[in-house]
């Protein structure tokens, strides 16, 4: 006889118990709490995830574009199953293996000599200490960072951002300088082409470090292609101009992987696409497909020596947490042997680009087209011909009408969208198949016809 605790839970009732155990006591971030309501997840595999209701959602943001190799993939899994088994934490001061096979694994792969690992547990906080780093390797004050950008919101990370959710934070006080970096679509310099848009671009970011003083200047911190701020990889030539710039002045260079980083753009680090080696590089969610927090920064071997023997003054409770390593371990295996990298870059070449330049032709409301392997997005118009923003920077309430409504279009089609004021980023796990990436292109081309609504 089954008894009434073997009885099987009413999913209806589960998901009431959840919403309602949300609305009494989780804060969420970035968010009015009063005006929410947080969709209540049953459960998820690959690029998939679902409600209590049953209806099931093509997860076209990855997360937060970290579930690089899709949820729930059985081998991580296990890792932290084995590992919860073997040695569930342990503090950082100690050689365990999963730590130290974590940081090599890591170390091969990121470019040139970035061979010493610090473990941090997110990308706000690797962002934070690759700043320390630069500050003490130079002894100057100032990190200067673009306009258009987002490095995480701990205390100098908000600062670092150029986006308008620094806003409420900005103390003024961070010694952060910031400046235009390139963007053709929208250039800050009147540039027509490529070529002049990397030289303006250039030009005013070393006059910005000239009237700053260059002497005062520790480290510019870049994203190595722009993420939230609207996915625009930098034209040829910009990023080995910005090392030249640094080389000549003493300047540490940045470069913020937390998004890109992980095969994200079809090459292991985004840095790969430009030649660039940075003297830091900060990583976290797809080293472990956001599977348990695990962040990072890859030092250089100039930077490391700076503390040989001076001790580096920063450190976190769970550095280099054990089963944060050991999913970190398993999930580079899994992309190395399911060619993982390899699928990012083609899934771009063969399925998203074509598809979404497709859109751009069919639909007025595309402005702009941009990206590479897993990491699109579009660039929502008025009107094309003077590229005025689908809504206008920083949109809320009423004016944030019309990307409320395409977001809409896109879940009731059963894909889940990343909206950012005027743009729709496409960021599937990498290991999304064909037919699924058609699918939710299709989902997308219906929704368009409601941003086209919007259109002069």
């Amino acid at each position: 006889m089954t008894t009434h605790a073997q009885q099987p839970a009413d999913p209806a009732a589960v998901r009431d118990t959840v919403k309602a155990l949300d609305r009494a006591h989780v804060f969420h971030s970035w968010s009015a709490q009063g005006l929410i309501d947080p969709l209540a997840v049953a459960g998820a595999e690959g690029s998939y995830f679902w409600d209590y209701d049953g209806k099931r959602y093509l997860d076209f943001t990855s997360g937060l574009v970290f579930t690089n190799i899709g949820y729930q993939h059985p081998r991580v899994v296990a890792a932290i199953q084995e590992q919860a088994g073997k040695l569930t934490t342990f503090a950082p001061a100690f050689a365990i293996e999963a730590r130290s096979e974590a940081a090599r694994l890591i170390a091969e792969r990121t470019p040139g000599d970035l061979d010493k690992i610090f473990f941090t547990n997110g990308g706000a906080e690797a962002v934070e200490n690759a700043v320390r780093m630069a500050r003490l390797h130079t002894g100057r004050p100032k990190i200067l960072s673009a306009y258009r950008s987002y490095h995480g919101a701990t205390g100098t990370a908000i600062n670092v951002t150029g986006d308008p959710r620094r806003w409420p934070s900005d103390s003024g006080t961070a010694g952060v300088v910031r400046f235009w970096a390139p963007f053709l679509f929208r250039s800050a310099f009147h540039a027509t082409t490529e070529a002049e848009e990397t030289e303006r671009a250039l030009r005013h970011l070393e006059e910005t470090i000239v009237f700053e003083g260059a002497s005062t200047v520790a480290a510019i911190v870049l994203e190595t292609v722009p993420g939230t701020a609207g996915i625009m990889l930098p034209p040829p030539g910009y990023l080995p101009g910005v090392r030249e710039i640094c080389d000549r002045y003493g300047i540490v260079l940045v470069l913020d992987e937390v998004m890109t980083g992980f095969g994200r753009t079809g090459r292991w680090f985004a840095a790969e696409h430009f030649d660039v080696v940075p003297d830091l590089l900060t990583f976290a969610k797809g080293v472990n497909s956001g599977y348990v927090p695990l962040g990072g920064v890859a030092i250089s071997e100039r930077i490391a020596a700076t503390f040989e023997k001076r001790p580096y003054p920063g450190g976190l409770t769970y550095s280099g947490h054990p089963l944060a390593c050991a999913a970190a371990v398993a999930t580079i295996g899994v992309m190395e042997d399911e060619g993982v990298v390899e699928r990012a870059a083609r899934l771009g070449e063969a399925v998203l680009g074509p598809g979404l330049r497709a859109l751009a032709e069919r639909h007025p409301s595309v402005g702009e087209v941009r990206g590479v392997g897993a990491f699109w997005a579009l660039d929502l118009v008025r009107d094309r011909a003077t590229r005025e923003p689908l809504v206008p920077y920083n949109a809320s309430g009423e004016a944030n009408a019309p990307m409320a409504a395409f977001a809409a279009a896109c879940k009731e089609g059963g894909v889940w969208p990343f909206v950012n004021m005027n743009r729709t980023h496409v960021v599937p796990p990498c290991t999304t198949g064909d037919a699924e990436a058609k699918e939710g292109l299709a989902v997308l081309d219906a929704a368009l016809t409601v941003a086209d609504r919007f259109t002069v």
